[in-house]
């Protein structure tokens, strides 16, 4: 319990790069999740036992694929180019800590059991850190060092805005499959509660990426549980399935209509649509769609001069002509999670991770877990626009996809296992 505690501590607070401490080399979040991982593995040298199951056995070829790509990679890299050491170590420390995280934690005993209950957990702590977030925000309290608001962009605790929002888009989801399999009348409803918050903040990070997301996951969420209620059984729906779906649907129109911008003063179709930008006229969201093209291009070429090879961890990418003021002059990444891990690992690391996340898919697919299903989605959508590869969160929502939808294997003690 205390272990799936501090995890979830981790996960819920990676994005909290404001609360940082000042000649530290690990923020707030990933101190936490260091401290999970000595935990596990000093129960495992006091002989606990791990269970060798075919989510590892996943989870623990794709980190080694992963290795071995980005090493060629950056063999290639300081033979052809310029590397930035920064980048490199950065990208090598945080590829060290997820594959670490990921392999613990599908190593657990009764590993689907602990990452449930850390996922209660994260939504807990992301809901009480997202209200006193708000609360800095709006000036009811203060907080020294921090400052909540990106212009008019809320960034909470985060560096920028799109942190924050890839952190709801994933606790949405996540919330959404607690409530969904629950037993528990209060747990259905704490699950679903929490939805309302994280949606509130998600919107107040005014990220396109983020609503365009939260409204495709529901989407798709509500056709995947017709077709559950549809093939389960007899075919007949409960009551409570039918209060469950009406409440479902109404949901994500009510949640919008809290947002402070949306819907106000909408005239035509046009104004409908420019509402749902950041700046609800749209230049903000062509600027950054101009921006984004333009990387994409530039990373495109570097990965195929390359050889498809790719040029090692860290960013590649000179400084675009069309650069906000606020991005650092250089190295630049791409903005898109499969175009980054090109110039990265090359076709082999882009391979790896499109079967990763299309095993996580299959897995919830397979067990009928429409949320996790999802959950899977909004990884996928969000990181079209964004590199997110390197967030906590989103490698533990694909570890709980492939753990909740394979079966066990046999257990061993660490004694053995060596």
């Amino acid at each position: 319990m205390i272990r799936d505690a501090i995890l979830a501590c981790g996960l819920a607070t990676t994005y909290a790069v404001q609360l940082d401490i000042p000649g530290l080399p690990l923020g707030v979040g990933e101190l936490f999740l260091v401290l999970w991982m000595m935990l596990s593995v000093g129960r495992v040298l006091a002989g606990g036992r791990l269970e060798t199951t075919p989510a590892l056995t996943r989870l623990a070829s794709f980190w080694t694929i992963m290795a071995l790509s980005l090493g060629v990679g950056a063999v290639v890299g300081y033979l052809t180019t310029t590397l930035y050491l920064t980048g490199v170590v950065h990208d090598t420390m945080a590829y060290l800590l997820l594959a670490s995280i990921t392999c613990l934690a599908a190593a657990e005993p009764d590993a689907d059991r602990h990452l449930r209950r850390t996922a209660w957990w994260v939504v807990a702590i992301a809901n009480a850190s997202f209200a006193i977030q708000l609360g800095l925000g709006w000036g009811w309290i203060h907080q020294s060092g921090v400052d909540p608001w990106y212009w008019d962009r809320f960034r909470g605790w985060s560096e920028n805005p799109n942190q924050l929002a890839l952190y709801c888009a994933l606790f949405g989801p996540l919330a959404l499959h607690l409530a969904t399999t629950t037993s528990s009348p209060w747990g259905r409803l704490l699950g679903l509660g929490s939805l309302v918050l994280t949606i509130y903040v998600g919107r107040l990070t005014k990220s396109d990426t983020f609503l365009f997301t939260t409204i495709l996951t529901c989407l798709i969420f509500l056709a995947l549980r017709f077709r559950t209620w549809l093939t389960t059984g007899s075919g007949k729906v409960s009551i409570s399935r039918q209060v469950a779906l009406l409440s479902m649907v109404g949901f994500l129109p009510l949640a919008m209509s809290m947002t402070p911008y949306v819907l106000t003063e909408v005239s035509g179709i046009e104004n409908f649509a420019k509402s749902f930008t950041k700046d609800q006229g749209g230049e903000a969201t062509a600027k950054t769609a101009a921006l984004r093209f333009y990387l994409w291009e530039d990373a495109l070429g570097k990965g195929l001069t390359s050889g498809s090879l790719g040029l090692g961890p860290g960013p590649h990418l000179d400084t675009p002509a069309v650069a906000y003021n606020q991005f650092l002059p250089r190295p630049f990444e791409a903005h898109n999670t499969i175009l980054d891990l090109y110039t990265q690992g090359g076709l082999v690391a882009v391979a790896a991770l499109l079967w990763i996340v299309g095993s996580a898919a299959m897995s919830a697919w397979r067990a009928k877990l429409d949320a996790l299903l999802a959950l899977v989605v909004s990884i996928v959508v969000f990181g079209m626009p964004h590199l997110i590869i390197r967030h906590p969160i989103v490698w533990f929502a694909l570890t709980i996809c492939i753990v909740a939808g394979t079966p066990r294997a046999d257990s061993a003690t660490s004694r053995e296992l060596g």
